[in-house]
């Protein structure tokens, strides 16, 4: 699908703001509300615009500690593969998980209170798994920048 410098635009606004009224939205993309909205529901038909989240404190709930782990698996076979991704995928503390080419198969992103709580979740959730061979874990210190805004235009 092209997008136009409309859809575009109302891309950049949904994506700052995914709140705003649709009248605010019509006024600040030069449309009038009904070809808007046709737009909007039409972005998100195509799956280009794919939901709607509210931006967490994670400090304000109790997960100050951010944590980037590198896995190593026993196997890449698709069995293992897809043990892995289940397991993952149903872990609440995991925020991103990407399997990676290169010298290890998993990049997990992931929240805990505090080191206590990491070390709980290295010993008893992530070192239970079967398909764990090796992990290396590197803490956050300071987040320069977290965005999940992407470049709309060119």
């Amino acid at each position: 699908m092209t997008l136009d410098t409309i859809d575009i635009a109302i891309l950049e606004q949904l994506q700052a703001d995914s709140r705003i009224p649709m009248v605010e939205l019509a006024k600040r993309v030069h449309l009038s509300a009904t070809p808007c909205v046709k737009r909007v529901k039409r972005l998100e038909a195509d799956g280009i615009i794919q939901g709607y989240h509210a931006r967490l404190d994670p400090k304000a709930l109790g997960r100050s500690l951010l944590v980037f782990v590198q896995v190593s698996l026993n196997s890449t076979d698709e069995k293992t593969l897809d043990a892995f991704n289940q397991a993952m995928r149903a872990i609440p503390e995991v925020l991103e998980c990407h399997m990676l080419g290169g010298g290890f198969d998993y990049l997990v992103k992931l929240r805990t209170r505090d080191m206590q709580a990491y070390r709980h979740f290295l010993g008893h959730v992530l070192g239970a798994l079967e398909t764990v061979e090796t992990t290396h874990t590197y803490f956050v210190m300071e987040e320069v920048k977290e965005s999940t805004l992407l470049p709309v235009a060119g």
